[in-house]
């Protein structure tokens, strides 16, 4: 019964775009297109930067309109757009390449609500202490910056909460992925973290994390994603190794083994070992980029081929 509730309040709220909202909201987007390929691809940091906060200020401007959730930003092929399977909200996020060591992200939450809802996010990462990371929790004033490329959706014993897989460029050297959890508290604000993730071994107190993230070599891919044939989070196991290059010291790569994280009673439980066996080469993850003529970084149908230098990289 509840279900036919809800559904009835869905479909009274949907107000379907005219020609002239359609016209719009499709004059606003060119103009996000455009400050997008500014802030990805001009030489200049300064304009990069300056191009990045420009955005933000727009999409939430255009965002604020009535109407605008029904948009679907279709040509925005810069900015990954995250939604849950209940559409009772979305979430842009986008990156920025300031140097080779540092990347700075942006985002907005919008809810699906007759009345414009946002969060605009600010990337305090630099902010978060490595051994914080995984205990913090964190508002849309203080987010761990990062391009989110899945989310997927969960009940807990306190409520829906939702995983946002999400790539950090974070250095060089380095790259993290991450497991964020997103929930919304009685006054309909966004929290990033919650204890979910659960790891009980024998003989050791069961400890628990607001959100997970792996830090690998640049020079090689990690996988973190859900996988829905086997119903886990999929981690790939890292080891590490000296690095090749003077002054990096060790950098962390695939073993071909993966750990994951299994849904039981609300909560992920830690799975140490998802295959048993061990390939003689680390199983490289699909790529989201398997064939760059079709798709793009988000795995959506791209009509031409994606410039080889746009800075980020999944």
């Amino acid at each position: 019964m509840k279900f036919f509730v809800w559904l009835s309040c869905l479909l009274g709220s949907i107000t379907f775009l005219n020609a002239q909202e359609m016209a719009s909201f499709s004059s606003a987007e060119n103009q996000l297109v455009q400050l997008s390929n500014l802030f990805l691809k001009d030489s200049l940091t300064e304009n990069r930067i300056e191009a990045a906060a420009t955005f933000q200020q727009q999409l939430t401007e255009t965002l604020s309109k009535p109407n605008s959730f029904n948009y679907p930003f279709e040509n925005l092929t810069a900015v990954s757009i995250q939604y849950p399977a209940d559409s009772t909200f979305r979430i842009f996020t986008w990156q920025l390449y300031v140097d080779k060591n540092e990347y700075q992200y942006g985002g907005v939450i919008q809810k699906n609500t007759l009345e414009p809802a946002l969060f605009p996010l600010a990337d305090k990462s630099s902010e978060v202490e490595q051994y914080d990371l995984e205990y913090d929790i964190l508002s849309p004033e203080n987010w761990y910056g990062a391009l989110y490329f899945n989310l997927k959706e969960f009940d807990s014993p306190s409520g829906k909460k939702y995983l946002l897989f999400g790539f950090d460029g974070y250095e060089f050297f380095n790259k993290r992925k991450l497991v964020e959890v997103l929930h919304f508290d009685e006054a309909g604000q966004p929290v990033f973290g919650s204890p979910v993730f659960v790891k009980a071994e024998a003989g050791y107190e069961a400890s628990t994390k607001n959100r997970l993230y792996i830090e690998y070599s640049a020079e090689v891919a990690a996988k973190v994603n859900y996988d829905h044939q086997l119903g886990l989070i999929m981690i790939d196991n890292l080891v590490a190794m000296r690095s090749p290059y003077r002054g990096v010291g060790n950098v962390n790569i695939p073993d071909g083994s993966y750990v994951g994280y299994e849904l039981k009673e609300g909560v992920w439980q830690y799975v140490d070992k998802v295959f048993h066996f061990v390939s003689e080469r680390p199983p490289a993850p699909n790529p989201i980029l398997n064939n760059r003529t079709q798709k793009d970084i988000f795995g959506k149908a791209n009509k031409k081929k994606r410039d080889k230098n746009l800075p980020f990289k999944n």
